[in-house]
């Protein structure tokens, strides 16, 4: 059996290399078994487990190349090819990896990124292969950035000269539309919703015309009831651009992951954002796996006072400040403050350097010893592995999706028509998917976490937030370190 192979082979390789991960042979042994039965299995692991996945993914795979497509990242394929094919080849294991956008007819693994796996199932190439997809909670967000289409300046010119026919049309479109967006604008540099019939008359025109150029020929072939339009405005030199992302991509290629069986792994697989992912693609993976580690059983230190106030009131900014210097004070190591919102962090950041000095920055993978690091809940998980692990982590703001973003607008526009409920259906999942791996390092490194949001004891949602965070202490008072 394939499982049981590469169980042996792992115990083999374990004995030679030292690993603190205790799910590798886990971790084989239902790959072997999904790669085997060929069935849509889902394994979650623990949200503090990075990249420690790869040996029990790649062992199975050595013993069987031709079963999968294996979709990564550009980094995540450097880090296959540049240290962990090397690092099996010195234990004696080989997997053949074929890169390239058509299939490979020989014994090897497909490596696919999210573009080229999007191309290889509107061709139909994809063949029996079972799709392999290490971080599945972030599949749809890839892919929608893929399937977006951005639409500059010259891209008018582009479709000006292909069509010189349509050209005095095409001026007075996109002038009137230039008008429209400004004219509504309530800030510079502002990001508005693309309505009214301006945007519809240029498909009707682009209709009328026999040979678009790219991306305008794209524009025509979408469904704009399932696509969010917005245009991002420059106010200085009077610009704007296009932009066109898919509400939900799942729903735009969902019989991709219903006609192929899969494997997905996913540090937040039990979080409502991906179940609905799954419900409205019609996804119902055959096997469900949870792995948990030890550390994620010791409790947190939570400092977050009730009654703070709500971060859509006049002194929520002072409030901020004057709690953020309260715990910054006799930090000897490396703080870290979650803010999505860009004006307040700014403001913040700059109020606590003006106190702090130097050791204040944003967003920065070089802080000092003692630094204090501001930046976006993105940023943060992105870049944590770049960075020590942190002394504490002060959230100024839970992750709650903001309406003012034309994309989040849209989907939320979307579930109200669907009679969905959209704040417990979209944004309150999609902020909790994000917590267990920002606070993850806290657990390692014995951290506390601050929640400045009032609405953590405000809302009746902010009980749901707490129990992401279970096991968590309360801290009552800050004492000096």
């Amino acid at each position: 059996m394939l499982e049981a192979q590469a169980h042996q082979q792992i115990k083999s390789l374990l004995r030679r290399e030292e690993s603190s991960w205790p799910h590798h042979l886990t971790l084989s042994r239902l790959v072997g078994r999904s790669l085997r039965r060929r069935d849509t299995t889902l394994v979650q692991l623990p949200p503090s487990s990075g990249e420690r996945w790869w040996l029990g993914l790649l062992v199975p795979l050595c013993l069987a190349p031709n079963a999968g497509a294996l979709v990564l990242t550009a980094q995540q394929r450097r880090r296959l090819l540049r240290l962990e094919i090397p690092r099996l080849r010195k234990q004696g294991l080989r997997l053949p990896c074929w890169q390239g956008s058509t299939a490979p007819k020989g014994n090897q693994l497909w490596l696919l990124s999210v573009a080229e796996l999007i191309d290889a199932h509107r061709q139909e190439q994809l063949g029996e292969r079972q799709l392999l997809i290490p971080e599945m909670d972030q599949l749809s967000v890839r892919m929608r950035e893929q399937l977006s289409i951005r639409i500059e300046n010259h891209h008018w010119d582009e479709l000006r000269h292909a069509c010189p026919h349509a050209e005095s049309a095409l001026l007075e479109l996109h002038d009137r539309m230039s008008r429209q967006l400004f004219t509504r604008a309530t800030r510079t540099d502002a990001c508005m919703r693309m309505e009214g019939a301006a945007s519809q008359s240029l498909r009707d025109l682009l209709r009328l015309m026999d040979d678009c150029p790219s991306p305008w020929r794209d524009i025509v072939q979408i469904d704009p009831s399932q696509w969010a339009e917005w245009a991002e405005l420059d106010h200085k030199l009077l610009h704007w651009s296009w932009n066109l992302a898919p509400l939900e991509p799942l729903d735009l290629v969902g019989d991709l992951l219903q006609s192929h069986p899969s494997l997905m792994l996913s540090s937040n697989g039990d979080n409502g954002r991906l179940e609905l992912e799954f419900r409205q693609a019609a996804i119902r993976p055959d096997v469900r796996a949870s792995l948990r580690e030890r550390e994620l059983n010791e409790p947190l230190p939570l400092y977050a006072p009730r009654r703070q106030p709500l971060p859509n009131t006049k002194i929520y900014s002072k409030h901020l400040l004057e709690e953020s210097r309260r715990l910054i004070l006799g930090q000897a190591g490396l703080t870290i403050i979650l803010i999505n919102d860009q004006q307040l962090r700014l403001q913040l950041t700059s109020s606590l350097a003006a106190e702090f000095g130097r050791r204040v920055v944003e967003a920065t993978t070089a802080p000092d010893s003692n630094g204090v690091v501001t930046c976006d809940w993105n940023w943060w998980l992105v870049h944590q592995c770049e960075l020590p692990e942190p002394d504490q982590i002060i959230v100024g703001l839970l992750p709650i999706a903001s309406l003012d973003n034309p994309l989040t607008a849209a989907r939320v526009e979307r579930l109200k028509q669907q009679g969905e409920d959209w704040f417990r259906d979209l944004l309150l999942p999609e902020a909790l998917c994000l917590i267990p791996s920002a606070i993850a390092p806290l657990r390692r490194s014995g951290g506390r976490l601050a929640v400045l949001d009032g609405r953590l004891r405000g809302r009746s949602w902010g009980d749901e937030v707490l129990q992401r965070l279970e096991p968590w202490i309360p801290l009552q008072r800050l004492l000096p370190n």
